[in-house]
């Protein structure tokens, strides 16, 4: 079966979130917002797990100047694709370094769960402030809390995109501290069948304090904002 996106989990991944109606749109210019809210006329700003550049095309339209970092080639190859005018890099949000500093430092999609433990989440939260200018602004939008994960909780999508049908089924447990999550896609294709492709993540249910812990040892001050952006809420920090 010669199916296009076989193997190509990032491209699911971009069609399905694009499909089941997320507003990166919207969700830009809340981020632009609440940067300006506490650093006025912020000028640029960097994307770390940038992921496929959904966010970067829309906040390349707020800033300046936006750059990414992303440590998946896959997601990158999509990123540059979609933003040809924008830098965006390959790094390790735990250890990159870049040759500038920025305004704002965002990471988005809960991808700071991907840290194990919390050397790791201090380590990362120290980068991003390391990238800030005085006064600059980092948003991290946390995965969930223990006390507000759903054990057992599936996900589901149905997307008609690019002449595919792909359905993409995700199911959500608590393993040695951490949500595994393992993420199953059916793509379609007239004339050629169906084709199933999986992975799993492990993502770290780290606790409020954790987070706050690591913004304090970054020297961010830090606030939480429950209801802001993501259903997970948002971490505000910025760099005293």
């Amino acid at each position: 079966m010669n199916l296009e996106y076989t193997g190509d989990i990032a491209r699911l991944y971009d069609l399905a979130h694009q499909g089941k109606g997320k507003d990166y749109q919207a969700e830009a210019k809340e981020l632009a917002a609440l940067v300006n809210s506490r650093l006025t006329e912020a000028r640029s700003l960097l994307d770390v797990a940038c992921g496929t550049g959904m966010h970067l095309r829309y906040l390349g339209e707020i800033f300046d100047e936006v750059e990414g970092v992303d440590m998946s080639p896959d997601m990158l190859a999509i990123a540059e694709q979609r933003n040809p005018d924008v830098r965006i890099h390959r790094g390790d949000m735990r250890d990159f370094a870049l040759d500038r500093r920025f305004d704002a430092v965002i990471c988005m999609f809960s991808s700071i769960g991907h840290m194990r433990d919390q050397e790791e989440l201090d380590a990362a939260i120290g980068r991003f402030a390391a990238h800030l200018t005085p006064g600059g602004v980092v948003i991290v939008d946390p995965w969930w809390f223990p006390e507000n994960f759903t054990p057992g909780y599936v996900g589901t999508s149905l997307v008609e995109a690019e002449g595919r049908s792909i359905a993409r089924f995700s199911h959500s447990v608590i393993e040695d501290g951490a949500t595994r999550i393992d993420v199953n896609y059916l793509v379609g294709v007239p004339g050629e069948g169906v084709a199933h492709l999986q992975e799993s993540h492990r993502i770290t249910l780290f606790e409020r304090a954790q987070y706050e812990a690591a913004f304090a040892r970054a020297d961010l001050s830090v606030e939480y904002l429950a209801h802001a952006a993501t259903e997970r809420g948002l971490f505000i920090g910025v760099r005293v």
